[in-house]
């Protein structure tokens, strides 16, 4: 035995215990059923010593020695639903699914309102290919835990296995929100992570086997694409050049009927276009908002319209409307040569 083990003053059941749990998650599966066989030399009728022993045999792919230490479990403390669930796990490997059911039923009526153990049945059901059963138990699960990962995780093995899609999908993002480790979840050894581990690879088997080919959208959503430069600048640019326009050809045409005012009325619009302009830029993402030199060159050149028709409501000669024309017009060209 290692050094750092119980010495025999100190031993008890649950030293052992805690050793071969951290013996299992290093995968050290035979040296983990060690631990616990010199629990049981203390302890012969210790059921978390049995039940420990069932599901580090079960992780390690020996349904057979698991289902005789969950029988012991059992006899040990009856009623004991992760015990329970172990002895349906190991039923299941060694495709005994008519008694996996059974366990399942009891472990339902023995946990009504426990989470674990809907859920974990539900995973058992499912593989004994009990689907209406299967779904009202997963569902109840997640409605008990909505904030537990491996409940939605279950119900899209449950949702997958009766041709579901969509409601796997969805089921599975709620679960990777919840918790993004459990991509890396098929790959975990240890008793700690079991659960887990079995629905991940159940969950991969689904896709694999599905004939419509659900694996693709068990995966997370895409992120949106980010935008193109030119999308990012287009409504300034076009509101820009728009308002340069509009605002220089009615500013020039009240000044040739005579209209005083055209000073005035330049001085308004001139006014909230640059304001507008103003709004429109602080929107921008950060970073590199105009999308490169063109965008930035488009920018300047519209929002030079307000100001050169502010300037002609300062000096009332005709020049600066030209020109924000003029701007307004290489602003478009520079947006054409983005795009």
């Amino acid at each position: 035995m290692p050094s750092d083990a119980p010495s025999d003053r100190d031993a008890t059941p649950d030293s052992y215990v805690q050793r071969a749990a951290l013996l299992a998650d290093l995968g050290r599966y035979d040296e983990a059923a060690g631990e616990l066989a010199d629990a049981l030399a203390l302890d012969p009728q210790h059921p978390k010593v049995y039940s420990t022993l069932a599901s580090v045999h079960l992780a390690a792919e020996r349904p057979a020695e698991s289902l005789q230490a969950a029988d012991a479990a059992v006899a040990a403390a009856p009623g004991d639903v992760p015990a329970l669930v172990t002895r349906a796990m190991a039923l299941t490997d060694l495709r005994r699914f008519a008694e996996a059911t059974a366990v399942a039923e009891e472990i339902l009526r023995l946990g009504p309102a426990d989470p674990f153990a809907q859920r974990s049945a539900a995973a058992v059901l499912a593989d004994s290919r009990n689907g209406q059963t299967a779904m009202d138990a997963a569902w109840r699960a997640a409605q008990l835990a909505p904030r537990d990962p491996l409940a939605h995780l279950v119900l899209a093995l449950v949702a997958g296995r009766l041709g579901r899609f969509e409601l796997a999908e969805r089921a599975y993002h709620e679960a990777l929100e919840l918790d993004p480790t459990l991509t890396d979840a098929a790959n975990e050894p240890g008793i700690v992570r079991l659960d887990r581990r079995r629905y991940a690879q159940a969950l991969e088997r689904v896709s694999e086997n599905a004939v419509f080919q659900p694996m693709p959208t068990f995966q997370p959503a895409a992120e949106p694409a980010v935008k193109r430069p030119v999308e990012r600048v287009r409504p300034l640019v076009l509101f820009g050049a728009t308002h340069s326009l509009v605002t220089a050809i009615l500013v020039a045409f009240v000044s040739a009927a005579g209209g005083a005012s055209s000073r005035l009325l330049a001085g308004v619009l001139g006014g909230i276009g640059l304001l507008a302009l103003g709004v429109l830029v602080g929107r921008l993402p950060r970073g590199d908002r105009f999308g490169g030199r063109a965008g930035r060159l488009a920018t300047l050149a519209v929002a030079a319209g307000p100001l050169l028709i502010l300037l002609y409501a300062f000096i009332g000669t005709p020049w600066p409307l030209v020109l924000a024309i003029v701007s307004a017009v290489a602003g478009l060209t520079l947006l054409t040569r983005m795009g």
